[in-house]
Formats: structure tokens, sequence, C-alpha cells
């Protein structure tokens, strides 16, 4: 996983402008619920009413909630309003702190002013207050403290009954208008009114803002009435303002997910597009040996399958996982912000959704690691099959192949299923648990909407950010299934970008003294042994290949002759001795400047896709026209090149299938010649050639390329015949070297081959037919 997350650093500008977008979607789905709650409460419960400041009211109402209010409060509430033509008070004030400030002072008076405004609701609001015994009836029973009339009132001197004036019971007696005689008279005092509105507060008990909040909100609706102010038109306003606020929340959201999905997937494409590249620059730098360690099928596996997951994962990881956090994170900090005291529900869902991920993942997570493996089974097997068809079919051994490919495909099938199986329980484990903190929490909200501490709508708010919360969890959940099996193929991509080549070219190499390079090649005492071999595959070799001349190899089947071979261009390193050419050591010299002196036919010919052209042209842009003719012509290709409508711009199918074997070696011999090599090197390529075309062939060769240095690989003597050195290669080691002449007289090994091969005229006249 980490290995993924090193990938998005090279995609960070991207990483961090998705972010910045996800943050802003996260807002906008957080924001929401809210306003739900709003629409809901405010603008059904409450006709569009948002709290207790009004908007509007009449000079009465605005002096007589002064009367409950202190100094600085009435300070405050003329700087926040303004009076009007029609006299009344308009609020001006715009700050939400200020109002807010103002809504938590206005509360208790207006819902004093409107208990005494309304006798009715008044007494029936002391009477409940009385059953509950949390009224103050200190002289509600007898009328003593006020008195029965204002007279009576008048008549009593400062500071008479106040104790029975500061109840709620009391009120009972006298109105608003009474109130304020008795202030303007000195019998009653400000802080015996203030004294009133503490006790009226306490009366409320625990339910005090919920009682206060709905008590004010009434009061203001009455207001407007009284003023004549369409309280429908009021709630239509803030319905199309909440409204018209989610909709731009909706296309804010919209938007920035677009831009999310845009980003993560050109930032994923870009990372396959690296992975792909790198890896591919990797392979091409490899060694032999690296080839051996990885089997092309594993490598065809990590280049397209491995990558392609971990492309998709970082979609996912961009997408879902980096939004997952953002929006659990602000969830969790809107449900504390809701108060509604069922914060130990997210706590049960969180616990649960995390055991479910862990449980699974701990039980497919090694049948993830596996599947890849078993992805390059199968892979390797229908390779194996495609490629070996005509083998397969002259066997009869379709069955056992169907048999070897259908096990291969079970195996992968059977672990498939089993981790399918495994996390296609996660979503209805998620679904119980989601639906089961849904019905927690309406059954816990009812209980407390029922006891006036939860209003509806932030129920529905609280159950939507709960949602979200384990919707977060669900989103880490599903890419769960994605990110291991992406671990593994990062793992394995990995695997191929850190292995060093065992072949590396040094700091400080001569290519400069092999600028009008000869092409002599020097064996000294070369040896030669497979990585992880008991022995060596060549030892003690010493000879010299010269230019203008022909050195060839023979022996019997696998004495080391390709081997040998590809220890010149270095496909693998000597591992004693030295081989050079021009007296430098080739692992002083660059690879490409040593592979540009070379002109490499391999024992199979291989063909890329295109056409004629482009496969002999194939060893560099500056070959010409002219130059690729006469390289078919030395190759003996241009007569059945000739013969195509299209010649040179025949197509060669992939692996150069559409053509002959012979057609297939004399187009790679033509490859080598026309880049004008100072070597060729030659691995048994003249073997699919008729003795006819083969004896012309290396007839023009001698002729035209004469002045190179040429190394023959071969298995018939005819083809070897002329040359002037001839290395008898016997179980790794040199067991004669010189003429064909020579050899007859003096190697037993050589005279084995040629008996095997030539007639006894043949022997006896020195010569092939």
């Amino acid at each position: 996983m980490l290995k993924i997350f090193k990938y998005l650093g090279e995609v960070k500008m991207s990483v961090i402008a998705i972010i910045v977008f996800l943050v802003i979607q996260a807002y906008c789905d957080l924001a929401l619920p809210q306003y739900t709650a709003d629409i809901v409460d405010v603008g059904i419960g409450q006709n569009g009413i948002e709290n207790a400041v009004p908007k509007e009211m009449g000079a009465e109402t605005f002096e007589n909630l002064c009367l409950f209010m202190t100094d600085d409060e009435i300070t405050l509430m003329k700087a926040a309003y303004t009076t009007n033509a029609e006299g009344n008070y308009a609020l001006v004030e715009k700050d939400k702190e200020v109002i807010e400030k103002l809504n938590e002072m206005i509360g208790v008076p207006a819902v004093i002013v409107s208990l005494m405004e309304n006798p009715e609701e008044l007494a029936s609001y002391i009477s409940n207050m009385q059953e509950s015994g949390t009224a103050d009836t200190q002289a509600a029973g007898d009328g003593s403290g006020m008195g029965q009339d204002m007279g009576a009132v008048s008549g009593a001197e400062d500071g008479q009954d106040m104790g029975a004036m500061s109840s709620m019971a009391t009120m009972k007696q006298m109105d608003l208008d009474t109130i304020k005689k008795m202030l303007d008279a000195g019998m009653l005092t400000k802080n015996q009114l203030l004294e009133i509105r503490q006790k009226a507060l306490e009366s409320f008990g625990d339910m005090s803002d919920s009682i206060i909040s709905q008590k004010a909100i009434a009061f203001v609706k009455s207001e407007y009435d009284k003023l004549g102010i369409d309280v429908a038109d009021v709630q239509t306003q803030y319905l199309l303002k909440k409204g018209g606020t989610m909709l731009a929340l909706s296309i804010v959201m919209m938007a920035a997910a677009i831009l999310v999905g845009l980003l993560a997937s050109r930032a994923a494409a870009k990372l396959g597009l690296n992975l792909r590249s790198r890896v591919f620059k990797k392979v091409v730098a490899f060694s032999n040996a690296e080839m051996d360690q990885f089997s092309t099928a594993s490598l065809i596996t990590r280049s397209t399958n491995d990558i392609q997951q971990v492309q998709m994962a970082v979609v996912m990881l961009l997408r879902m996982v980096s939004y997952a956090p953002i929006l659990g994170i602000g969830g969790v900090i809107k449900v504390m912000s809701t108060r509604t005291g069922m914060g130990w529900i997210i706590a049960v869902a969180v616990g649960a959704s995390m055991l479910l991920v862990v449980v699974l993942m701990s039980v497919a997570m090694p049948r993830f690691k596996k599947m890849q493996s078993l992805v390059d089974r199968l892979n390797l097997v229908s390779r194996e099959i495609l490629t070996g068809i005509p083998v397969i079919r002259a066997f009869s051994r379709e069955k056992f192949e169907e048999d070897r490919f259908a096990d291969a495909n079970k195996d992968l099938m059977g672990t498939q299923l089993f981790t399918n199986r495994v996390m296609t329980f996660m979503m209805p484990a998620m679904m119980l648990i989601m639906n089961g903190v849904s019905i927690m929490i309406v059954w816990f909200g009812a209980k407390g909407i029922d006891l006036g501490n939860l209003q509806v709508g932030d129920m529905l708010a609280f159950i939507t950010y709960t949602m979200q919360i384990v919707m977060s969890f669900l989103m880490i959940a599903m890419i769960s299934v994605m990110l291991p099996r992406a671990g593994v193929a990062a793992g394995r991509i990995e695997e191929i970008v850190k292995t060093k080549p065992t072949i590396n070219d040094k700091e400080q190499t001569q290519d400069d003294k092999l600028a009008a390079a000869k092409g002599v090649v020097t064996f000294e005492n070369v040896a030669f042994r497979y990585p992880g071999a008991d022995e060596d595959a060549l030892e003690n070799l010493n000879f010299t290949a010269a230019p203008g001349k022909t050195t060839a190899i023979i022996g019997s089947t696998g004495c080391g002759k390709t081997t040998l071979l590809n220890l010149i261009p270095r496909f693998y390193d000597v591992t004693g001795g030295r081989i050079t050419i021009d007296g430098i050591d080739i692992r002083d010299i660059s690879q490409s400047k040593l592979r540009s002196l070379l002109g490499y036919v391999p024992q199979k010919g291989v063909l890329f896709s295109g056409d004629i052209e482009s496969n002999i042209k194939f060893g560099g842009d500056d070959i010409t026209d002219k130059q690729m003719v006469e390289a078919a012509e030395i190759a003996q290709a241009s007569d059945f090149i000739e013969d195509k409508d299209e010649r040179y711009e025949s197509p060669i199918a992939q692996g150069g299938t559409n053509v002959s074997g012979g057609q297939k070696q004399r187009l790679s011999i033509a490859r080598a010649i026309a880049k004008k090599p100072k070597i060729f090197l030659f691995d048994d390529s003249f073997s699919a050639l008729d003795y006819k075309t083969d004896s012309v062939l290396r007839k023009a060769l001698n002729e035209k390329i004469g002045d190179a240095t040429i190394i023959i690989v071969a298995q018939r003597i005819s083809t070897i015949l002329r040359a002037d050195q001839i290395i008898v290669l016997e179980e790794g080691s040199i067991a004669g070297i010189g003429t064909h002449e020579d050899l007859l007289a003096n190697c037993e090994a050589y005279q084995e081959i040629a008996k095997s091969q030539l007639s006894e005229e043949e022997l006896k006249g020195g010569r092939a037919v």
C-alpha cells in the first residue's frame, strides 16, 4: 500500500487540487442536511420565523420588552432598531453575532410579555407550574402583596410585599399597563422586574431553551399579525431562500465531484503511463539473467494487469478514500454541534463498521495475494498452448492441454469466487449497521422530541450526518476490496523496477578509443557460469577473431556455442577472463557503443510487425533505400521480395508468421548487413536455408563484407567449410582450432561431427557437395 502512496507523489499537484475540490464537495454535502432541518423546523414548523428577533414590531411591544431588560440590553435594542414611517421599530442590524445576542436577550422578555397579554394562557401556565411544584405561589392564594386594586397597590409603601411581587403568580393580578404605572410611580423598581424575569426563567426548568424558543416564535408571529404582516409571505420567502441556497450548494457539489473525477482519472492515467514506461525501460535494460528470473508471461501480466490494478486503485483512492475521512470528520463535527445527546450512537456505528472491515480483510487478504500468481499461471499456460498448437495437434494432446488450462482456470475462479463471496457479505452487513443505527436514532430521538429537547428537523439532520459518517467507512470498506490486490500488484511492479540489471555500464568508458574500430575480437581465458549453476558452462576459452576473416564455432548440442556468442554483445557477462575488441575489455565499453559495432542474427529469426522495409531498416534511421536493397540482395532475399506485389512495403505479421522460416532468416541477415557493423555474429542463422541458397549467401557475404569480422555458429559443416578458423567446442571447452583440413587431421571431436555429416568421398576430398 505504501508503494501506491509513493506513486501519488508523482502527481502531487493533481492530488492537492483534488483534495481542495473534495473539501468543497464535503462542505456542500455536510451543509445540506442542516438546510433540510431548517426547512422542516423553521420553514414549516415556525412559518419561516427564524428566531425571537422580530424584523418589525410596534412601539408598544418594543417598550413592553424593554421593561424586562437591563439598561445595557435596552441600549443594544435601541441600536439594533430604528423607527419607520408607520412609527414601528424596524430591525436594521445585520451582524449575525449581534442578532444571536438579541435572540438570547429577547427570548424571556418575549415569553413574559406574551403571557401577560394573554391572561388565560398565563393562568394555565401558572396552574401547570403549581401542579409540578415549580411556581412560586407565595401570594397567589390570598391576593396579598399587590392588593385587590390599583388604589391599594398605590397606597403601599416602598418595599411592601415585594417578595410576592417577584413571583410569577403575582402577575395574574396585574397587566403591563399596571406595571408601567407602578414603575413610573416608584412603587416598583427595575431590579424587581428583572427578578421576575429570572424567576420565570427558573420556572421553565431543564426545558427552558425549547420552551422559550417556541413561545418567543409564537410571540413574533402574533406581533406580525398585529402589524398586518403576511406570515405566509414570510414563510415563502424563507423557503425560497433556503431552497435556493440548497440548489446552489448542490450545483457546486456536482461541479466539484466532476472535477475530482476528471483530475483523478487524469492522474491515474498519467501514473499508469509512467509505470508502463518505467517497467518497459527496465525490462529492455535487462540482461538474459534477469529475463530468466522473470517469465515472459509474468512480465506481460505485470506490465498490463498489475499496472491496471494500481491505476484503478489510484482513481478510487483519490475519489473515494480521500473523500471518506473529510466527510467523516466533517460529519462528526456537525453531529457534535447538534447537541442531541446521541453521539454514542455514532461510536457504536463506527466501531461495528471497523470491526466488520478488519474481519473481512483478515479473511480475504491471503487470497488476494495468491490471486496475482494464479493470473500469472493462467497467462503462462495460455501462452504455451497458443504457441504450441501445431505440436499439440500433431501429438493429439488437445484433451490434456484443455485439462491443464481448465485446472489453471478453475484455481483462479475458485480464488476469485472466495474473495468475491467474502466481500459481497460486506454490503448487506453495512446496510444492516446503517439501518440499525437509523432505528436507534429514531427511537431515542423520538423520546427527545417528546421531552421537548429535540426538534424533528434536528433528528433528520442527525440521521443524515450519521449516515454520512457510516458511508465514509463503507467507502473505505468498498475500496478495501481493491486495495489489497492493488498493493500486491504494486509490489510485483516494484520487484521489476527495483531489480538491478547485472550488466551495467561503467561510469568511465573507453568509447572514444573505438572511434575507428577495426573489430578484432579476442577471448582471453574466458569462463562463464550461469547464475545459480554449480559448474561453468564455458571455461578456458582463448582465441582471436580478426577482421576480414571468418571464425566458425561448431560442436555438439549443448556444448555452449550460443552461450559463447551471447557473451560478445554482453547478454551475459563473463565470470572469468575477459573479452576484448581492439584490445579494450568490452566491460569498459558502453553497451550502446558495443552493440553499435555488432550485427547480430539470432538462432531464431525474429521479425517485428510492420513491413519488410521497417524490418530491414531496423538497425538505424540512417539506413538508406539503396543500402536496404543491397542488404536484401546479399542476404538472397531480393528474389522473394520482388515477387510480392508491394515489394518492400509488403506487410509482416507479428513474429513474421506470414513468411517462411528461410525467408525469415534471410530478412534477419539482411537487417544485420544493412547496419554495416564491424563484427557479424551469426547464431546458426543458415539452418533454415537450402544448401544452394546457403552457399550463394556465404559467397556474397565474403565478397561484400569481407573487411568485417565474421563469427558464425553452425551445426552444418558445409556452412563453415571455408572458414578461416574453426573452433570446436566440447562440453564448454575448446577441443580444437584450425581450418577444416587441419581439424579433419588432428581433432577427434571434429572428425566425429564430419563423419556424421559428410560422405567418405567428401571426407577424403576435404570439401562439401
